[in-house]
């Protein structure tokens, strides 16, 4: 018995043997991360990874991500977070230009020129009550 504990203890100790195949891609994720902070796309952030992106999506899904598309939206959402908060500090101190612009998307505030009549005059309506038919009218020039 103790000769099949031992080849059994043999088989348990070696290591796995190479199916053959491409070796897996080893995903990069805090460059990964750093990329989708600042909105890069799919391609590029393959490309940097030194893959294709149908295999960055295949290792993402393999390591429990559910897809690219998914993992973007989650750590592109830091990106968007961080810019936000540097156009608000930017605001905050005084930044003109980025307080109007603030305004504008998160208050719905719009550039309007609104008509005004400094005078103070009330508009003029002229209505013209024609009874008859006139006929025979002759224009002539004022100046002549």
């Amino acid at each position: 018995m103790a000769h099949y504990d031992d080849q059994r203890d043999e088989l348990r100790d070696k290591k796995p043997k190479n199916k053959g195949g491409r070796p897996l891609k080893v995903i990069d994720y805090k460059k990964l991360d750093a990329m989708c902070a600042i909105h890069c796309t799919g391609e590029e952030c393959a490309a940097i990874l030194d893959m294709d992106y149908e295999a960055m999506n295949r290792a993402l899904k393999r390591d429990g991500n559910k897809s690219f598309k998914d993992y973007f939206k989650q750590k592109g959402a830091n990106g968007k977070m961080s810019l936000r908060r540097k156009q608000f500090d930017h605001a905050m101190s005084g930044n003109a230009t980025m307080l109007i612009w603030l305004g504008k998307q998160w208050l719905g505030q719009a550039d309007k020129a609104e008509e005004t009549n400094d005078l103070g005059a009330q508009p003029l309506t002229i209505n013209f009550a024609v009874s008859e038919a006139v006929k025979d009218i002759k224009v002539t020039n004022a100046d002549t």
